[in-house]
């Protein structure tokens, strides 16, 4: 069942996407501000039970509504399934984005390559060069084909019905919004209270990651260049460390850059400051246009995997 409520979720985004996905995640954000705004006291504690009170509600939901629809009849267990795959997934969102940027910086068109990427990740990115637009669309698009698709599909399997799947798109849009970046030398009172309220959300979070972010990282060297993309991310993924993400992040973003037999990551300039210096990851020559239609076929080529090893899962099951 399992595999069929995959396939079907993945057969409808591609043919349309969700069109209230994104109004949904911003209701769900605004309602992780509200709990904020009421429990935010500064300390780990308050956080703790923040957190609960943002996942609590969603997962219970996903995970009764699928027991009484399941107890009617398995069919009804299934498309509750599916919807919540279709609602969750972000495969299109993350394609088309993806291939946007690509057909702009392949047409020469950088400046609507730089507005399709700010359209994407937000940010400004006036004073990219296309080399550089390629990296953060590379960087950008292998970290939400893991979140958006990978890590979600990892805890749907693990977990019973969709509860999983709401778990772990809940906690990561939690431990996104109560981040609080300390690393700067001048931190305020503000910025440290958040990093530590927001603390057991991220907690949460890297728990969660742990074991999918290491079976996405081994597909992509499974059906890339195995042996750049276990080098990379042996001896590149703990650079990643102090960058957005982390190391959990690194690992990802290493393994996927030698599979496809480039180098990501490096300076970038920040308009009226210092270039932000970031380590390189990958090896092989620099990302260009003409390695963004590859980084999407490695995304797919990865997905195919775990649809065969999914579907291995479910016959193994099935056999007497």
């Amino acid at each position: 069942m399992n595999f069929i409520a995959v396939l079907a979720a993945l057969a409808l985004e591609q043919w349309r996407a969700f069109r209230w996905r994104v109004a949904l995640e911003r209701a769900f954000v605004r309602y992780a501000r509200a709990l904020e705004r009421r429990l935010n006291g500064g300390t780990a504690r308050q956080g703790m039970f923040a957190a609960i009170a943002g996942l609590m509600p969603p997962v219970l939901i996903a995970a009764l509504l699928f027991w009484a629809l399941a107890e009617l009849h398995p069919l009804l267990g299934l498309v509750w399934n599916i919807a919540v795959l279709y609602l969750l997934m972000g495969f299109r969102r993350f394609s088309h984005a993806f291939s946007g940027v690509a057909a702009a910086l392949k047409s020469g068109d950088i400046g609507a390559a730089r507005r399709a990427l700010a359209n994407w990740r937000g940010g400004t990115t006036t004073d990219l060069s296309s080399s550089e637009v390629a990296k953060i669309a590379i960087e950008r698009g292998l970290i939400d084909s893991y979140r958006q698709v990978f890590a979600t599909l990892f805890w749907f399997i693990v977990l019973p019905g969709p509860a999983g799947a709401v778990l772990y798109r809940t906690a990561a849009l939690l431990a996104h919004e109560w981040k609080g970046d300390t690393r700067g030398g001048d931190v305020t009172p503000i910025v440290r209270a958040r990093e530590a309220f927001g603390r057991p959300a991220r907690q949460l979070l890297w728990l969660l990651d742990w074991i999918p972010v290491r079976l996405t990282a081994l597909s992509f060297a499974v059906v890339g260049d195995f042996e750049d993309a276990a080098y990379c991310w042996r001896t590149q993924a703990k650079s990643w460390v102090d960058q957005e993400g982390g190391q959990l992040a690194g690992i990802v973003l290493a393994s996927g850059a030698g599979a496809l037999g480039v180098v990501i990551g490096g300076p970038l300039p920040v308009p009226g400051g210092e270039p932000d210096f970031r380590p390189e990851l990958g090896m092989g020559a620099e990302a260009d246009a003409d390695v963004l239609p590859s980084a999407v076929g490695l995304v797919w080529r990865a997905l195919v995997l775990w649809l065969l090893l999914l579907l291995l899962l479910t016959l193994a099951n099935r056999a007497p």
